[in-house]
């Protein structure tokens, strides 16, 4: 049986934070640069730091309109730095777990004025203590699937469809291995009762040599591979192996980085061709559609004019393969 699905490029909003305030501006940016699917970044409109529940909703429904005025799709809202930067759902208080449970429940009312029906990210990191205890490792990682099969039934209950939790680097932030990767979409999607929990894949996300990881596990079409279906949104920024530097697809960062856009696509199709031969395929529906999400994030001292310029330049490059109509691939 044939099976497909339709890839579309887009833009992380991270470079809007801390620069543009109005939505308004948002999306005619987005557009301007070239783009027609939009990641909202959380760091943008925070549930807990931006303003009041009031200010939220009336900023979600006008970014809502300015999308529909610009043509622009917002596929997700996906989590900033913020909450990158704590111990959170598999904290071994259970204060902190709620605390960080309720970042994501509020985010789905965020999300609901906004038209937008998923919700990605990474919301935790383990401590060195329990990193460093076997024992309580294993607690944390069964804690953390627990809450995610909790927050799959919840979401649903908000009318959200699809829940991402991203791939990353370091052992304090899990998935950071392709078999730890593989067991959490089993754990998590096997007994869930609400929403599949997909992965994000980001191809700079590789970089695990400098806690001792070697072989597949830094390949970045590795890991496309065997996952590239259990994800509907895969990250792409140009960036050297041992590092995530977030840069644009323009000639002087592609002279200096490694990623190359055709064997992203390769390796998409060649997921998609060998997607039943996975364990967690039982239970995670085929994405109809995957967003190629540019996560490009400029350093505070780049000026506006630059930011939107390499925004520009790297739609430009990577239009040669994902048309604004969307690619099929299908197998």
């Amino acid at each position: 049986m044939s099976k497909s699905v339709r890839l579309w490029l887009g833009i992380n909003g991270a470079f809007i934070t801390r620069r543009w305030e109005q939505p308004e501006n948002w999306m005619r940016l987005t557009r301007e640069c070239g783009y027609r699917v939009h990641s909202f970044c959380a760091d943008v409109l925070d549930p807990f730091f931006s303003g009041n529940k009031e200010y939220q909703m009336e900023t979600a429904r006008a970014t809502r309109e300015a999308a529909q005025r610009y043509g622009v799709f917002i596929n997700d809202i996906y989590t900033g730095v913020a909450t990158h930067r704590f111990h959170g759902l598999s904290h071994s208080d259970p204060r902190v777990r709620q605390r960080m449970k309720e970042w994501i429940i509020e985010c789905a009312d965020i999300a609901s004025a906004m038209g937008v029906d998923a919700i990605g990210g990474h919301w935790d990191a383990f401590s060195v203590e329990v990193l460093s205890d076997p024992a309580r490792h294993e607690e944390a990682l069964r804690r953390q699937y627990a809450i995610f099969r909790e927050l799959s039934e919840a979401l649903a209950q908000k009318g959200i469809r699809a829940l991402y939790q991203e791939q990353m680097y370091i052992p304090s932030e899990s998935p950071w291995t392709l078999a730890e990767a593989e067991r959490f979409l089993v754990e998590v999607n096997r007994e869930r009762k609400g929403i599949p929990v997909y992965l994000t894949l980001d191809v700079g996300h590789c970089a695990g040599m400098h806690y001792g990881l070697s072989g597949a596990d830094l390949d970045y079409t590795e890991w496309i591979r065997r996952f590239g279906t259990a994800a509907e949104v895969i990250h792409l920024q140009q960036t050297t192996p041992d590092a995530s530097a977030h840069w644009p697809f323009t000639p002087e960062y592609n002279a200096k980085g490694h990623i190359e856009i055709p064997k992203v696509l390769d390796a998409i199709a060649e997921s998609l061709r060998r997607r039943d031969e996975h364990p967690w395929a039982e239970w995670l529906p085929l994405p109809q559609n995957i967003y190629l999400i540019c996560e490009i994030i400029p350093g505070s001292t780049k000026r506006e004019e630059v930011i939107l310029d390499e925004l520009k330049r790297n739609a430009d490059y990577l239009r040669r393969w994902i048309p604004e109509e969307g690619l099929e691939v299908k197998v």
